[in-house]
């Protein structure tokens, strides 16, 4: 992660002892690194909706353990109980902590900011990332300084925000509350402090007074050792670094495929992963991208298949092969649809000619022949003669009629492309 980030590893970084009197933690001290920390420095570049990048800096990640969780009547955690409540399951569990510089300026980037960090964790597979199994979680700091003041006020924690949006408001409300404060004159009002995000009245409200860095009295951690790490090993970190979300944004854009996509293809590793393989079988990339973000996607998600299992369903090959066949106007669309349950029900476990075989033999090859598509058009003018003379007597919104009509009658085969083609000029009587 370090690497990642672009931050100096320290060869070697210590822990020490934070005293820390609260429940959550009930031996009565942290383990934590305090002035020798194992990453200082670097940046991350966050994405933003305009298009921008965001430069982040990165003031230090240290290693430390895990509190519990408190949980209090009324905070939302315990309806229909009353007191409090602490669970210690993930007490002790080890986590690495980034703290940024005070480089962002709204919850829009902020949020931004979280989603990256997201990303380039479970790209490196260090963390799964999930928000709302505490895997990943971000505190933020909220202050605010007068237009053309160069000293930030007051800092305010704030907790509790289990999702990325739910950072997004915590943010942007604080940073009201505290503006408000000071242009009503009450700004002594704005405490060093931890408040808690509530997300039921979307408001953020005092939880306890913020400690100092005197109140935690760290000194070196007495039971353990230093942890010194060797040039090799960093050198063969170094070596073993998957591509990162920047990189891989930046490769899937060289291939022309819109922002969105993109980020799509970066924010679930092995989605991309998947996506990358359907390239290397010879799909071409756009197709490839909207059918494994439609279609393939929603199937996982509705039938709660990995993307790193949906291999041993539906092989990057055969989806190759489907997006190739309608690519190339042997199969429609519709058809690669219809054809898709087949293939995730086990047909599509290779892709060497599977998918065509698969199609002739339900009869769904593409008809591309000008004169059978003529003749399907010709069969619908001759089954609705009605609707033939009101469409030559001016009603050519019927068009679309005839459309579907040589679609039902070709049982969906027919190649859309080439009716289009020939389907205006036969209705008008100008070709038989």
């Amino acid at each position: 992660m370090g690497l990642a980030l672009g931050s100096d590893v320290a060869l070697v970084s210590k822990f020490d002892r934070k005293q820390y009197y609260y429940a959550d933690l009930p031996k009565g001290y942290q383990i934590s690194q305090f002035d020798e920390p194992l990453l200082c420095g670097g940046s991350v570049d966050v994405p933003m909706a305009d298009g921008t990048l965001k430069k982040v800096g990165i003031t230090r990640a240290h290693l430390e353990e895990d509190a519990g969780k408190n949980m209090h009547d009324g905070d939302g955690s315990l309806a229909g109980s009353t007191g409090s409540r602490t669970d210690l399951n993930r007490a002790g569990v080890p986590l690495l902590e980034i703290v940024t510089e005070p480089d962002l300026r709204s919850g829009e980037e902020a949020a931004e900011y979280g989603a990256e960090i997201r990303r380039i964790v479970r790209a490196l597979g260090v963390s799964n990332g999930n928000m709302q199994e505490g895997s990943l979680r971000c505190d933020v700091n909220v202050s605010v300084r007068a237009a053309g003041s160069a000293v930030l006020g007051t800092k305010v924690e704030v907790k509790n925000m289990n999702s990325f949006s739910a950072m997004r408001a915590a943010i942007d409300h604080e940073t009201k509350r505290q503006v408000a404060l000071l242009e009503s004159g009450r700004g002594d009002e704005i405490r060093q402090e931890t408040r808690l995000w509530d997300e039921g009245s979307l408001t953020t409200r005092a939880m306890r007074a913020k400690e100092g860095l005197a109140d935690y009295r760290y000194f070196p951690e007495p039971d353990l050792p230093p942890l010194v790490l060797t040039p090799d090993f960093i050198d063969a970190c170094r070596d073993a670094m998957p591509e990162l979300p920047r990189a891989r944004r930046e490769r899937y854009a060289a291939l022309g495929l819109p922002r969105d996509d993109a980020t799509f293809l970066t924010e679930d590793t092995d989605a991309g992963l998947y996506f990358d393989a359907v390239l290397a079988a010879g799909a071409p990339a756009k197709g490839a991208a909207n059918w494994v973000m439609g279609d393939v996607a929603g199937w996982c998600k509705s039938e709660g298949v990995a993307w790193a299992e949906l291999g041993e369903r539906l092989s990057p090959g055969a989806l190759a092969e489907l997006v190739s066949l309608i690519e190339d106007d042997i199969l429609s669309g519709k058809i690669g649809k219809q054809l898709l349950p087949s293939l995730l029900d086990g047909a599509g476990k290779g892709g060497g000619g599977e998918v065509k075989a698969l199609a002739e033999r339900e009869g769904l090859i593409q008809e591309s022949d000008p004169e059978a598509v003529k003749a399907v058009v010709r069969e619908a003018m001759a089954a609705n003669p009605k609707q033939l003379e009101q469409y030559r007597g001016g009603k050519t919104k019927l068009r679309g009629f005839f459309q579907g009509a040589c679609m039902k009658i070709s049982g969906g085969t027919v190649n859309p492309k080439l009716l289009a083609q020939v389907l205006p000029a036969m209705l008008d009587g100008e070709e038989e």
